[in-house]
């Protein structure tokens, strides 16, 4: 890839539509139902896009002016995004499941020029807010010209998930699209003829990058389903609309896996996973069902997706990947690097272009996320001497047994084939003052037997690392994006002792 400095005058959105030029009639996008599929060209994407970029300048926003994006599960959602970067805004894509009081209090930080607001979407009060109608019509105006200047400079800005505390938001360049081709080889083995399947929503910065800028920048097709689409009938739609990549987060996979041991998809080549760790059986269970395999990635709002496994180098049992093409990435202890085979936090070096550029309004905090020109993600890890990495989870939600640091990651797969289970979380509960233990909390229909489960774990986990105690739930806590929060887990563990003996 060509380092940054060799772009000048450079627009995300024109980057991402580029390659599209050449094959103006293809289908860029298509959005599928059960029955129908209502499908986008390249042209007709192009000229929607830049005809919003029209609109959002012509009601008076100006270049480097913020936009706070409240759309709903439409393909509204991607082409108001890369209008507004057409226009030289800067959009704020966010969830659609934040109620109306968690983004008034985003407010006061961003303090966005626009909303861009679906009325079924919650929203506060705002002097300027553009309806989804006003800005479908807006697509069929003439084309703005690009806003072209410095790729360093804002493009966007994302928030975290939040699951530890208040958001943060993300300050990211237009250059950090010209990192994710990093990821064309490096996890997705993407070509221009792929037709690729995400199985997110519009909404959701998983599929915007991965489901559609991605497809887009290469020229090739994405496929998106209808909102409200079940798992189950994903593969139906996979093989009708002869998808070639399949990505979606580890959930959905076991999912579309229930009750099944065969799944026809014929034109599919491999599937992709992120957003949490792919549990090993789910992952077995489906190169068994589909005869093929699932690439694995790991990335963050901070920096995307950079250490993956793709269909060149796969990543060797139990691990994520490699560093892709282009990426300096180490493990660092607190002192420096950590030897190999030793565990340490996940760093990427500040000279990636995907790298954010800081939190907005937090100098302090970006500065405190550097140790000299690394960036820690807070991850845990560790490399062999091929470079392949081990994630190990949050530093935060590492577990202490004795002395010894205990991967919950690698307590839930231990415990994920357990007869029975049908999802495990681990996490570190303290049982007493000054006594914490390791406890799996697990789904299944019942109850099961701790002792059985005890000894299932004793012949799949060394004894320091079994948990000792078991405590069944209805459903994991997982966030908006299908995570599991282990926060939540010794919550849940509290509550019930404050709740009596018969809760604990």
């Amino acid at each position: 890839m060509a380092p940054t400095t060799a772009y000048t005058d450079f627009n995300l959105a024109q980057h991402v539509l580029r390659a599209g030029l050449a094959t103006p009639d293809k289908v860029a996008l298509a959005l599928l139902s059960v029955d129908t599929s209502e499908d986008w060209s390249f042209d007709r994407l192009t000229r929607a896009v830049r005809g919003t970029g029209t609109g959002l300048r012509a009601v008076g926003l100006a270049p480097g002016d913020v936009v706070l994006m409240r759309l709903g599960n439409t393909p509204d959602f991607p082409i108001a995004y890369l209008g507004a970067l057409a226009a030289g805004l800067v959009p704020v894509p966010t969830a659609t499941a934040l109620t109306e009081g968690e983004v008034a209090r985003l407010l006061p930080d961003l303090r966005p020029a626009a909303i861009l607001h679906d009325p079924d979407v919650p929203c506060p009060p705002h002097p300027s807010r553009i309806d989804v109608d006003d800005l479908r019509a807006m697509q069929a105006l003439p084309p703005v010209d690009w806003h072209l200047g410095n790729p360093d400079r804002l493009g966007y800005i994302i928030y975290t998930s939040g699951t530890s505390g208040r958001p943060t938001a993300v300050m990211h360049a237009h250059r950090a699209i010209l990192a994710r081709q990093m990821m064309f080889d490096g996890w997705y083995g993407l070509r221009p003829e792929d037709r690729m399947l995400h199985a997110g929503a519009f909404n959701w910065t998983f599929t915007l990058g991965t489901g559609l800028m991605d497809p887009w920048t290469m020229g090739a097709t994405a496929l998106i389903p209808a909102p409200g689409t079940q798992a189950a009938d994903l593969p139906e739609l996979m093989a009708r609309h002869g998808a070639t990549l399949f990505a979606a987060a580890p959930g959905v996979y076991r999912q579309m896996l229930k009750g099944r041991d065969r799944l026809a998809l014929p034109a599919l080549r491999h599937g992709l996973s992120a957003g949490e760790k792919l549990n090993p059986v789910v992952r077995d269970a489906w190169t068994a069902a589909t005869g093929t395999p699932v690439y694995e990635a790991f990335g963050m709002s901070e920096c995307s997706t950079f250490i993956s496994g793709c269909p060149d180098h796969p990543a060797t049992p139990g691990a994520l990947g490699r560093a892709q093409a282009g990426r300096q990435v180490a493990i660092l202890s607190e002192t420096g690097p950590a030897a190999t085979g030793k565990v340490g936090t996940i760093a990427i070096h500040r000279s990636d272009p995907g790298l954010m550029l800081g939190y907005l309004g937090a100098p302090e905090q970006t500065a405190a996320r550097f140790q000299g020109d690394w960036f820690l993600t807070g991850d845990q890890g560790v490399m062999d001497a091929e470079g392949q990495i081990t994630y190990l989870g949050r530093r935060d939600d590492m577990m202490n047994a004795g002395g010894f640091r205990v991967s919950p990651v690698e307590v839930e797969a231990a415990l994920a084939n357990a007869p029975g289970v049908t999802g495990v979380g681990a996490a570190e509960v303290e049982v007493k003052p000054g006594v914490s233990v390791i406890a799996a909390f697990y789904t299944a229909p019942a109850p099961l037997d701790d002792a059985a489960l005890a000894r299932y774990a004793e012949r799949t986990l060394a004894r320091y690392k079994q948990p000792r105690l078991y405590i069944h739930l209805a459903a994991l806590p997982t966030g908006a994006n299908g995570k599991l929060l282990r926060r939540r887990l010794r919550a849940e563990f509290e509550a019930r002792k404050d709740a009596g003996p018969d809760q604990a």
